[in-house]
């Protein structure tokens, strides 16, 4: 049996792995948003930039996408997926239900933000979060680069973001 993963972020536009489907799909109960530090990929300590996360919140729901992963590569992925997402233990992993876009229900691994973490920053007016996207970068790169990444490819399958459209002009606009 296949194993799903939902992106919701730079897992859209950059997995890592080659996922047999990719398909429309929301997560109930969870928020995008740029509400986690970075220190690593898209910021440092001493200028840490800001990546997004899934915040729980009632009544929310996240359009990503589901990528299923074969069998057989599973372990493969599992290990690569926590290299990568589990970095500073700021993102918990679960497995948690996502509705499909044409009509599955699957369970699929999950990263979502521990807003316990250090890390965690829900709550950032969109103008500060702006302002530090725009000037930070890190290991894989500026923050603007995940900013407009993750905005273009969203948009590219139809997903809508408001936030991450206002962030993605005003970042611009600030010198991003």
């Amino acid at each position: 049996m296949a194993m799903w993963v939902f992106g919701y972020g730079s897992l859209v536009w950059n997995p890592g792995f080659e996922a047999q489907e990719r398909v429309i799909a929301t997560l109930p109960g969870y928020a995008r948003s740029f509400c986690m530090r970075s220190v690593h990929h898209r910021g440092t300590q001493e200028a840490p930039g800001l990546v997004l996360a899934l915040d729980a919140q009632p009544g929310a729901a996240c359009l990503g996408v589901g990528l299923s992963v074969a069998p057989e590569q599973r372990a493969e992925v599992l290990e690569y997926l926590r290299a990568r997402e589990l970095i500073s233990s700021a993102y918990l992993e679960r497995t948690l239900e996502i509705h499909l876009a044409d009509g599955r229900r699957v369970e699929a691994v999950t990263y979502v933000v521990d807003p316990e973490h250090v890390q965690y920053c829900g709550g950032l007016d969109l103008e500060e979060q702006a302002r530090i996207i725009a000037r930070a970068a890190g290991g894989r790169g500026p923050n603007t680069e995940y900013l407009f990444n993750t905005a273009a490819h969203l948009g590219e399958l139809g997903i809508t973001d408001p936030e991450l459209d206002w962030l993605s002009r005003r970042v611009r606009e600030v010198g991003g």
